[in-house]
């Protein structure tokens, strides 16, 4: 009798633990999701929380889609509050910018059959049009594509390789013929072929005004300061890989902006002020 108790005790103990578990999971969750809530980040962090609560309770793996630099934050980050899973990164080649996740619980014993990442090589007559990263990114989406099954597109005079889920791979060689006005034929590439990305590098030491957003971008990309609010109002300034927003957010060291067309800008360091109240920056520049 006194056995049947204690077993009867363990198992009631156990249930209590499940319990207590599931309610902790479920705080957690929504500690995350609390803190994404309204950014541009809402719906990834949604997307990469069902992956890690699948990975727990199967004990498993899932992959997620391409995510950009700030997706990838997210991930660090939900997994971190994940005991027991690891996370890799893989964009299809070095140096990618866009990339998947993989999500693999730590008791998982399987091999997990890579990133299912493909490579589509898109050509035209580059004598009788100059296409752009946008204009083939356009064509891609025009097919009905989401973003989220891209990963980089690298753009060359008459060619261009198109990094994808390989379960689109094939439909993009069969209904890529068009690229704006431009014919275009598509076929499959492989991986091993793309060279790792090598980013040219400017220091800038500038002084500016105040640390307000539009400054930085002007002294930065080299343009006006009224062009450059201009730029941040029509949404082509990404601040940490976000949407800007107002051109008077203040910016700080490490904080990294992008620019459509001019490249990727990285605050390096914030230093003192000159004697006519000037603050001092240095800023690196990626072309």
């Amino acid at each position: 009798r006194a056995l049947g108790a204690d077993r009867g005790r363990a198992c009631g103990d156990g249930a209590f633990q499940r319990v207590g578990e599931k309610i902790m999971a479920a705080e957690q969750k929504e500690r995350i999701l609390r803190f994404y809530r309204g950014s541009e980040g809402e719906e990834t962090a949604i997307r990469l929380l069902d992956l890690a609560e699948a990975v727990m309770k199967t004990a498993k793996f899932r992959i997620s889609a391409f995510l950009d630099p700030y997706g990838q934050e997210i991930a660090e980050t939900i997994c971190a509050s994940y005991d027991g899973i690891q996370l890799d990164f893989d964009g299809g080649y070095t140096g990618a910018e866009r990339q998947r996740a993989m999500l693999r619980h730590q008791d998982f014993r399987g091999t997990p059959d890579g990133f299912a990442i493909a490579c589509v090589e898109a050509s035209w007559n580059g004598q009788f049009a100059r296409l752009t990263h946008r204009d083939v990114l356009g064509a891609v989406m025009g097919l009905g594509i989401e973003r989220e099954l891209i990963g980089d597109i690298l753009p060359a005079p008459d060619t261009a390789k198109i990094i994808c889920d390989a379960k689109i791979a094939d439909f993009i060689v069969n209904n890529l013929t068009m690229i704006g006005a431009v014919g275009a034929k598509a076929a499959l590439s492989n991986l091993e072929e793309i060279a790792p990305r090598e980013e040219r590098t400017k220091e800038i030491r500038a002084t500016v005004a105040s640390l307000r957003l539009d400054s930085i971008v002007a002294a930065g990309f080299g343009i006006s300061r009224s062009r450059a609010a201009d730029d941040i109002a029509a949404d082509k300034v990404k601040l940490n890989w976000q949407s800007a927003g107002s051109a008077s957010k203040t910016i700080k060291e490490g904080d990294v902006l992008s620019m459509r067309g001019r490249g990727r800008l990285e605050v390096t360091e914030v230093r003192g002020q000159t004697k006519k109240g000037r603050t001092v920056v240095v800023l690196n520049r990626f072309f």
